[in-house]
C-alpha cells in the first residue's frame, strides 16, 4: 500500500474549526500533511502560514518571504510567532508553532555550541550541537511565555507544549545499528520505535489561573485528543460525527479539575503498520514489533 502524503480535503482540520468560531489563526513551522499548493496550512484553516522544514540554516520557506542573513530557523519561526500574538492581542488566536528543532540536519548556532562544549557528557547526552538545538527551542518558548505575561494575556490562554516522538537514541541497547545522539533513559528505546522511548512523550500545559502549577497528571492521553479537547474550550462546533468522527476525547476536565475521571475512554489504540530501516539491516520497528508490544512481550 502506498503511504498517504496529503490530507485528505475533505477533512475538516483543528484551524478551520476554530476559524469558524471566529479565532485568528496562524501556524510557522513543520508540515507534514501535503507539499502541494492545495494542501499548504493557508488553503487548511490557517490565516497566516510560513512552512519550513529542512534545514536550520540557509532555510527555505514556502512561501517564499524575506528571511535575515544569518537567521536561525527557531528564531526566525518565534520572531513570526511574536508577531502574530502582538497583532492579535484584542481577540481570540489560535497559533500552532511546529518548531523543526530539534530535529536532524543538526545545525545550532555557534555561540551556543560555545556554551555547551566543554561541559561533560551525562548519560547518552553528549553532543553540543544538540544542546544548543534544544537551547534555541528552551528559549523560544520563553519568548513566547514571557510576551503572554507582558499582553496580560496569560489568564485568557492556553499554552501546549509536546513532542511528536521520542528522541533519536537508545538504539544500541536494543541491537539496533543506528547511532543516537541523544537517550530517552530510563525509557526504552527512542524515535521510530514502538517502545516508550519512541511514544512516550510529555505533555506540559499552562493556564494561568486555571490550572494549578507544578501538578503532574499521570493519565495517558494521545495526540488526538488536542482536537476536541481545543474545540471544548473554545465553544466550537465539532465537524458532523458522521462524515467525520474525530479519534480523540476531550480532557478538559482533567485539566481543571486535578484527579478527575477521564472522559469516554477505557483504553488507548492505534495502528502503525510501518517498516523503519536503520543501519546495517536492522530494523527499529516491523510488524513482528507491533505484535510483540500488543502481547506485552
Amino acid at each position: 500500500m502506498d503511504n498517504v502524503v496529503n490530507l485528505p480535503l475533505e477533512k475538516v482540520t483543528l484551524a478551520q474549526t476554530l476559524k469558524n468560531a471566529g479565532y485568528a489563526t496562524a501556524m510557522f513551522g513543520k508540515w507534514h500533511l501535503g507539499n502541494g499548493e492545495a494542501y499548504h496550512p493557508s488553503k487548511r484553516g490557517f490565516d497566516e502560514a510560513i512552512v519550513s522544514n529542512g534545514r536550520h540554516i540557509n532555510f527555505d520557506t514556502n512561501p517564499k518571504v524575506a528571511v535575515p542573513e544569518d537567521a536561525y530557523l527557531a528564531d526566525f519561526l518565534t520572531d513570526r510567532a511574536v508577531d502574530f500574538i502582538q497583532r492579535h492581542k484584542e481577540s481570540p488566536f489560535f497559533l500552532y508553532l511546529p518548531h523543526y528543532g530539534v530535529h536532524s540536519p543538526y545545525e545550532a548556532k555557534a555561540d551556543l555550541i560555545a556554551r555547551f562544549k566543554d561541559k561533560p557528557a551525562v548519560g547518552g547526552h553528549h553532543s553540543p550541537v544538540y544542546a544548543a538545538m534544544l537551547a534555541s527551542v528552551d528559549e523560544s518558548v520563553g519568548r513566547i511565555l514571557k510576551l503572554l505575561d507582558d499582553l496580560k494575556l496569560s489568564q485568557n490562554t492556553l499554552v501546549v507544549f509536546s513532542s511528536d516522538n521520542g528522541g533519536v537514541g537508545g538504539y544500541e541497547r536494543e541491537g539496533i545499528d543506528a547511532k543516537g545522539i541523544t537517550d530517552n533513559a530510563p525509557l526504552r528505546g527512542g524515535k521510530g520505535m514502538l517502545y516508550e522511548g519512541g511514544v512516550r512523550v510529555p505533555y506540559v500545559f499552562q493556564w494561568k489561573g486555571h490550572i494549578k502549577a507544578g501538578q503532574v497528571n499521570t493519565t495517558p492521553i494521545n495526540s488526538v485528543d488536542l482536537y476536541p479537547t481545543l474545540v471544548e474550550l473554545a465553544g466550537a462546533q465539532a465537524p458532523a460525527v458522521a462524515e467525520q468522527p474525530l479519534d480523540g476525547v476531550s480532557y478538559v476536565n482533567e485539566l481543571i479539575e486535578p484527579g478527575a475521571t477521564p472522559r469516554g475512554r477505557d483504553a488507548i489504540f492505534w495502528h502503525f503498520p510501518g517498516y523503519l530501516g536503520a543501519g546495517g539491516d536492522t530494523w527499529r520497528t516491523t510488524l513482528a514489533d507491533r505484535s510483540a508490544r500488543a502481547t506485552g512481550s
